[in-house]
């Protein structure tokens, strides 16, 4: 049974070797918000990323802890990721030039999607791929609530 509560129920998690320096970067480049952030030193135990309604959780890389252990970093897999983020944005063109500026790797160029909206894919100084896109899966139709 799905939470009953407001905000994203579902949330991607991502693990990063410089965390604090990711943070940053994340903020700067891609545009999310720092909501919360936990650290022990220079390692972060917990942080929260929000983007609008969305959130993404990460933490300082390590192998140590169950959940550690479960996770590789992508160029330990040869520059693959095992999943990619999406992430709805209201201008893309515009935050594609921000991204490209602010040092992000475009791995697909920007352009209109068959299935409508307008995108694009980069790459993070650590390696995982990310989407940011028009296209609302909620609202398909593209009318803003």
């Amino acid at each position: 049974m799905p939470a009953s509560r407001r905000g994203s129920t579902v949330i991607p998690t991502l693990s990063y070797r410089d965390a604090p320096a990711m943070i940053d970067w994340l903020v700067r480049a891609f545009g999310f918000q720092k909501q919360a952030v936990y650290m022990d030193g220079d390692v972060v135990l917990h942080a929260q990323l929000t983007w609008g309604d969305g959130m993404i959780m990460l933490g300082s890389s390590g192998k140590d802890g169950d959940w550690a252990k479960l996770m590789a970093q992508p160029d330990e897999i040869g520059g693959r990721s095992t999943h990619g983020l999406c992430v709805i944005v209201d201008d893309p063109d515009a935050h594609y030039a921000h991204a490209k500026t602010a040092g992000a790797t475009i791995v697909i160029d920007i352009a209109d999607q068959h299935y409508g909206g307008r995108g694009y894919a980069a790459r993070d100084p650590e390696g995982y791929v990310w989407w940011f896109g028009s296209y609302d899966p909620w609202n398909p139709e593209g009318e803003n609530p």
